[in-house]
């Protein structure tokens, strides 16, 4: 995995959840509420899923075959996927079930320093996850918004440790407000209330995720900046005139492939013409470096045709 793939994001968020997922499942034990049952899933689920973006950017490191010609890059989309399968199974459905049975049948929270120290500690570490996430999504971020970053990124795995470390913080003060109501109040249902609500957040970041990790599987084209590099660095003036059309699609967050026919002029010789090609496939690898496939197909220009 690249630079870009944010392993630095995951491992650190891998680290803080299996401490926390530890943390919180020992606190249930000594409190038996709820909220910290559903938070100590919901911390093993995400632990599961950095672990399921590390196997994936190995995997898409494999090299191309006769069977996969452009390589394996996909197979972080795969996984990142899987991520939001697994987020909403195990970490929202378990919530939701576990959030009704408390409300059925509530009990008060025993050694009630125990979810609070834990959920506190965990706060703590999370805040520290999450802004490694920010430190390096800021690299790529550039002048985009939040919300633009995560629906344009190629890369998936720094757009969902974002949202998972967000849904977490999210969820940890959902789990103290539980506690805390339910040890002012007396009445375990307020806990049963925060883990519903734990478990409704976590299954919308899953559907967030699903939907933008099946575009990124679909394949999306080269973004506008990149599209806008691409179309200049074809026409040198002089034997690449204009490009006819083009499609770009993403192989990969760091591979590119590249499709585009280009008016050529009518008495060039075939020598000439492919000394252009060559060139020009060169001027776009300069330009935008992850365009590792190129297909360019010399044409003469006839408006009425480019109309079609």
């Amino acid at each position: 995995m690249s630079a870009s793939g944010g392993t630095k994001a995951i491992v650190a968020a891998l680290a803080a959840n299996l401490a926390i997922a530890v943390a919180k499942f020992v606190a249930f034990l000594f409190s038996g509420s709820s909220s910290m049952l559903a938070e100590s899933v919901h911390s093993l689920a995400d632990s599961g899923n950095q672990a399921l973006l590390l196997l994936g950017g190995k995997k898409a490191q494999r090299e191309a075959t006769p069977q996969h010609p452009f390589g394996y890059g996909r197979e972080r989309y795969i996984y990142a996927f899987l991520v939001s399968i697994v987020l909403f199974t195990v970490g929202g459905m378990f919530a939701i079930y576990e959030g009704i049975e408390k409300i059925e049948e509530p009990h008060p929270i025993e050694a009630w320093y125990w979810p609070v120290g834990v959920l506190l500690f965990a706060i703590i570490a999370e805040s520290f996850s999450f802004r490694t996430a920010i430190t390096e999504s800021n690299e790529l971020r550039g002048r985009q918004t939040w919300t633009q970053f995560i629906r344009r990124a190629k890369a998936p795995e720094l757009p969902v440790v974002l949202l998972e470390d967000f849904g977490a913080l999210v969820g940890l003060v959902l789990a103290l407000g539980g506690v805390g109501l339910a040890l002012a109040t007396g009445n375990g249902v307020w806990d049963g209330i925060g883990t519903l609500c734990i478990g409704a957040l976590l299954i919308v970041i899953a559907i967030i995720l699903a939907a933008e990790t099946k575009s990124l599987l679909l394949g999306e084209a080269a973004g506008t900046e990149e599209i806008e590099k691409i179309n200049a660095a074809l026409v040198d003036g002089v034997t690449v005139t204009r490009v006819i059309h083009m499609r770009t699609l993403h192989l990969g967050p760091e591979e590119l492939l590249v499709a585009a026919k280009i008016a050529v002029e009518h008495d060039e010789t075939a020598s000439q013409v492919a000394h252009a090609i060559d060139a020009a496939e060169a001027r776009i690898r300069e330009a935008v470096p992850i365009a590792r496939v190129i297909y360019l197909e010399p044409d003469i220009y006839r408006p009425e045709a480019a109309a079609k």
